[in-house]
Protein backbone atom coordinates (compact mmCIF):
# COMPACT_ATOMS: atom_id res chain seq x y z
CA UNK A 1 0.00 0.00 0.00
CA UNK A 2 1.07 3.43 -0.70
CA UNK A 3 -0.26 7.08 0.69
CA UNK A 4 -1.73 8.96 -1.80
CA UNK A 5 -3.24 12.67 -1.69
CA UNK A 6 -6.85 10.55 -2.09
CA UNK A 7 -5.60 9.35 1.61
CA UNK A 8 -4.69 12.98 3.07
CA UNK A 9 -7.96 13.91 1.65
CA UNK A 10 -9.76 11.23 3.77
CA UNK A 11 -7.11 12.29 7.03
CA UNK A 12 -8.16 15.35 6.78
CA UNK A 13 -11.93 15.05 6.65
CA UNK A 14 -11.26 12.60 9.57
CA UNK A 15 -9.40 15.29 11.76
CA UNK A 16 -12.02 17.54 10.63
CA UNK A 17 -14.65 15.04 12.85
CA UNK A 18 -12.39 14.71 15.48
CA UNK A 19 -12.18 18.35 16.02
CA UNK A 20 -16.69 18.37 15.93
CA UNK A 21 -16.54 15.92 18.20
CA UNK A 22 -14.24 17.85 20.61
CA UNK A 23 -11.01 17.40 19.97
CA UNK A 24 -9.44 20.88 20.45
CA UNK A 25 -5.97 20.31 20.28
CA UNK A 26 -4.12 21.56 17.40
CA UNK A 27 -0.64 19.38 17.55
CA UNK A 28 -2.95 16.26 18.00
CA UNK A 29 -5.28 16.59 15.36
CA UNK A 30 -2.47 17.82 13.09
CA UNK A 31 -0.68 14.51 14.04
CA UNK A 32 -3.79 12.38 12.85
CA UNK A 33 -3.32 14.58 9.55
CA UNK A 34 -0.39 13.18 9.27
CA UNK A 35 0.34 9.72 9.86
CA UNK A 36 -0.98 7.14 7.41
CA UNK A 37 -3.42 4.78 9.35
CA UNK A 38 -4.13 2.99 6.77
CA UNK A 39 -0.20 1.59 6.45
CA UNK A 40 -1.32 0.21 10.15
CA UNK A 41 -4.00 -1.72 9.29
CA UNK A 42 -4.55 -5.17 6.88
CA UNK A 43 -4.87 -4.18 3.27
CA UNK A 44 -8.61 -5.68 3.66
CA UNK A 45 -9.65 -2.19 5.63
CA UNK A 46 -7.54 0.36 3.46
CA UNK A 47 -11.10 1.72 2.40
CA UNK A 48 -12.18 2.12 5.55
CA UNK A 49 -9.23 3.45 7.42
CA UNK A 50 -9.97 6.99 7.78
CA UNK A 51 -13.35 6.18 9.32
CA UNK A 52 -13.57 6.52 13.34
CA UNK A 53 -13.80 2.95 13.86
CA UNK A 54 -11.81 0.23 15.44
CA UNK A 55 -10.46 -2.66 13.42
CA UNK A 56 -8.66 -6.49 13.71
CA UNK A 57 -4.85 -6.51 13.49
CA UNK A 58 -2.83 -9.61 14.75
CA UNK A 59 -2.84 -11.63 18.03
CA UNK A 60 -6.67 -10.79 18.69
CA UNK A 61 -5.77 -7.15 19.60
CA UNK A 62 -7.34 -3.91 17.57
CA UNK A 63 -6.36 -0.35 16.49
CA UNK A 64 -8.60 1.77 18.41
CA UNK A 65 -11.29 4.45 16.92
CA UNK A 66 -9.03 7.42 15.92
CA UNK A 67 -10.92 9.43 18.30
CA UNK A 68 -9.69 7.31 21.20
CA UNK A 69 -6.16 7.77 20.02
CA UNK A 70 -6.83 11.49 19.89
CA UNK A 71 -8.75 12.07 23.25
CA UNK A 72 -5.66 9.80 25.08
CA UNK A 73 -3.29 11.75 23.43
CA UNK A 74 -5.14 15.17 24.54
CA UNK A 75 -5.53 13.98 27.90
CA UNK A 76 -1.67 13.65 28.14
CA UNK A 77 -1.14 17.23 27.48
CA UNK A 78 2.70 16.61 25.98
CA UNK A 79 5.33 19.16 25.41
CA UNK A 80 7.82 18.51 23.08
CA UNK A 81 11.01 16.17 24.09
CA UNK A 82 9.08 14.45 27.17
CA UNK A 83 9.77 11.17 28.38
CA UNK A 84 6.66 8.79 27.63
CA UNK A 85 5.95 4.98 28.36
CA UNK A 86 3.46 3.50 26.21
CA UNK A 87 1.98 0.31 27.81
CA UNK A 88 0.29 -1.58 24.73
CA UNK A 89 2.10 -1.14 21.14
CA UNK A 90 -0.07 -2.48 19.14
CA UNK A 91 -0.14 -2.08 15.71
CA UNK A 92 2.01 1.38 16.41
CA UNK A 93 -0.55 3.85 15.26
CA UNK A 94 -0.64 5.46 18.41
CA UNK A 95 2.99 5.21 19.26
CA UNK A 96 3.69 6.88 15.82
CA UNK A 97 0.91 10.25 16.75
CA UNK A 98 2.80 10.47 19.94
CA UNK A 99 6.44 10.34 18.22
CA UNK A 100 4.97 13.18 15.61
CA UNK A 101 4.92 15.09 18.63
CA UNK A 102 8.46 15.29 19.45
CA UNK A 103 8.41 13.36 22.39
CA UNK A 104 10.85 10.34 24.02
CA UNK A 105 8.49 7.02 23.37
CA UNK A 106 9.50 4.10 25.08
CA UNK A 107 6.36 1.18 24.22
CA UNK A 108 6.07 -2.19 25.68
CA UNK A 109 3.88 -4.92 23.93
CA UNK A 110 3.06 -8.34 25.40
CA UNK A 111 1.78 -10.36 22.41
CA UNK A 112 5.12 -11.56 21.08
CA UNK A 113 3.50 -11.71 17.49
CA UNK A 114 2.30 -8.30 17.26
CA UNK A 115 5.57 -7.13 19.12
CA UNK A 116 7.63 -8.72 16.34
CA UNK A 117 5.38 -7.31 13.22
CA UNK A 118 5.30 -3.62 14.56
CA UNK A 119 8.72 -3.98 15.25
CA UNK A 120 9.80 -4.95 11.84
CA UNK A 121 7.28 -2.07 10.42
CA UNK A 122 8.60 0.88 12.47
CA UNK A 123 11.98 0.15 10.16
CA UNK A 124 10.36 0.04 7.30
CA UNK A 125 8.41 3.26 8.08
CA UNK A 126 11.97 5.21 10.04
CA UNK A 127 9.81 5.45 12.97
CA UNK A 128 12.05 5.40 16.15
CA UNK A 129 10.80 5.07 19.59
CA UNK A 130 13.83 5.41 22.57
CA UNK A 131 13.01 1.49 22.84
CA UNK A 132 10.31 -1.01 21.64
CA UNK A 133 10.19 -4.08 24.19
CA UNK A 134 8.16 -7.00 24.55
CA UNK A 135 7.33 -7.21 27.76
CA UNK A 136 4.97 -6.93 30.62
CA UNK A 137 3.44 -3.63 30.50
CA UNK A 138 2.05 -4.57 34.02
CA UNK A 139 5.11 -3.98 35.78
CA UNK A 140 5.87 -0.95 33.57
CA UNK A 141 9.85 0.01 32.76
CA UNK A 142 11.13 0.47 36.24
CA UNK A 143 14.83 1.10 34.53
CA UNK A 144 13.82 3.93 33.04
CA UNK A 145 11.97 5.50 35.05
CA UNK A 146 10.22 8.27 36.27
CA UNK A 147 8.53 8.88 32.96
CA UNK A 148 6.84 12.64 32.79
CA UNK A 149 3.79 10.73 31.25
CA UNK A 150 2.47 7.28 31.10
CA UNK A 151 -0.58 5.97 28.81
CA UNK A 152 -2.29 2.68 28.86
CA UNK A 153 -3.67 1.24 25.55
CA UNK A 154 -5.56 -1.59 26.88
CA UNK A 155 -8.31 -1.69 30.02
CA UNK A 156 -7.45 -2.71 33.10
CA UNK A 157 -9.10 -3.31 36.25
CA UNK A 158 -7.73 -1.25 38.34
CA UNK A 159 -4.11 1.09 37.62
CA UNK A 160 -1.31 -1.08 38.51
CA UNK A 161 0.64 -0.05 41.31
CA UNK A 162 4.07 0.11 39.96
CA UNK A 163 2.84 2.60 36.93
CA UNK A 164 2.11 4.88 39.09
CA UNK A 165 5.02 4.50 40.99
CA UNK A 166 7.05 5.42 37.33
CA UNK A 167 5.59 8.63 37.09
CA UNK A 168 7.09 12.04 38.03
CA UNK A 169 5.70 14.12 40.64
CA UNK A 170 3.42 16.67 38.12
CA UNK A 171 2.88 13.65 35.41
CA UNK A 172 0.43 12.43 33.89
CA UNK A 173 -1.26 8.67 33.34
CA UNK A 174 -3.86 8.27 31.55
CA UNK A 175 -5.62 4.34 31.57
CA UNK A 176 -8.73 3.16 30.86
CA UNK A 177 -10.31 1.18 33.72
CA UNK A 178 -13.01 -1.52 33.71
CA UNK A 179 -13.59 -4.90 33.04
CA UNK A 180 -15.84 -4.92 29.78
CA UNK A 181 -16.42 -1.28 29.52
CA UNK A 182 -13.82 1.37 30.76
CA UNK A 183 -13.88 4.78 32.29
CA UNK A 184 -11.28 6.94 30.44
CA UNK A 185 -8.91 7.89 33.97
CA UNK A 186 -6.59 10.35 34.43
CA UNK A 187 -4.12 10.21 37.19
CA UNK A 188 -1.88 12.92 38.16
CA UNK A 189 0.84 12.55 40.33
CA UNK A 190 0.59 15.91 43.00
CA UNK A 191 3.57 14.63 45.57
CA UNK A 192 5.72 11.83 46.29
CA UNK A 193 2.96 9.99 47.89
CA UNK A 194 -0.34 11.85 46.23
CA UNK A 195 -2.12 11.17 43.32
CA UNK A 196 -5.65 13.08 41.94
CA UNK A 197 -7.72 11.17 39.87
CA UNK A 198 -10.19 12.38 36.94
CA UNK A 199 -12.96 10.05 34.98
CA UNK A 200 -13.65 10.75 31.59
CA UNK A 201 -16.40 8.98 29.91
CA UNK A 202 -16.86 5.26 28.64
CA UNK A 203 -14.70 3.48 26.29
CA UNK A 204 -14.22 -0.30 25.20
CA UNK A 205 -10.86 -1.69 25.05
CA UNK A 206 -9.13 -5.65 25.17
CA UNK A 207 -7.57 -5.92 28.18
CA UNK A 208 -4.32 -5.07 29.34
CA UNK A 209 -2.71 -8.90 29.90
CA UNK A 210 -0.65 -9.48 32.75
CA UNK A 211 2.11 -12.20 32.91
CA UNK A 212 1.40 -14.37 35.99
CA UNK A 213 4.40 -15.98 36.07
Amino acid sequence: MKDTFKHRGMRNHLAQLLEEKGIADKKVLDAVREIPRHLFMDSSFEGHAYQNKAFPIAANQTISHPFTVAFQTELLQLEEGQKVLEIGTGSGYQTAILLTLKVKVYTIERQLELFKKTNIFFKKMGYRPKKLIFGDGYKGLPEQAPFDRIIVTAGAPEVPKALLSQLKVGGRLVIPIGFDEQIMTLFVRTTEKEFSKSEYGSFRFVPLLENKN
